[in-house]
């Protein structure tokens, strides 16, 4: 004898939008979805450089600061040098830059462009604007954005025994 099993009767559950739960309220969640979707619309133009996004940050501050050294580029993308170190020789097994440690003090790495990584600065010069195209805001309302998200970390970085 088959016996079918019924479902219970589906209802639709409360606006939970007040909840300190719901996933509508989570800064967090907004970040990490706009985050990742931003980054993806990078995506195509980074790959026609042959680089990730980590690789296209790291060139984005060697080409305002190089050389400079393993500790400042952590510091400029907030990442530690364990983050770092691996995905600097990978860029420079790619030819991008050269690592020397610094004669005065072995601890110390130096970071700077070669040849390579100088000329993609040029073929990476249209991707902002690209970017920008393809977010349907306003030019100041990104900007305004981008101000609040800097004033977001500048409001959530570590004190600075913590660093």
């Amino acid at each position: 004898m088959s016996r079918s099993l019924s479902k219970p009767p589906t209802s639709t559950p409360p606006d939970d939008d007040a909840s300190p739960l719901c996933l509508k309220r989570q800064l967090c969640f907004a970040l990490y979805a706009a985050s990742n979707r931003v980054t993806r619309l990078a995506r195509p133009a980074l790959d026609a450089l042959g680089l990730t996004y980590s690789q296209y940050l790291v060139l984005l501050v060697l080409w305002e600061h190089a050389p400079c050294t393993v500790g400042e580029i952590g510091q400029a993308l907030m990442l530690d040098s364990g983050t770092l170190t691996p995905l600097l020789k990978r860029m420079e097994a790619n030819g991008l830059l050269t690592r020397t440690r610094d004669p005065a003090d072995e601890r110390c790495v130096r970071i700077a462009l070669s040849p390579q990584g100088r000329a993609l600065k040029r073929r990476a010069g249209q991707i902002p604007a690209g970017m920008r195209c393809q977010i349907a805001l306003p030019a100041g309302d990104i900007e305004s954005l981008r101000e609040q998200l800097h004033a977001l970390l500048r409001a959530i970085e570590p004190p600075a025994d913590e660093r």
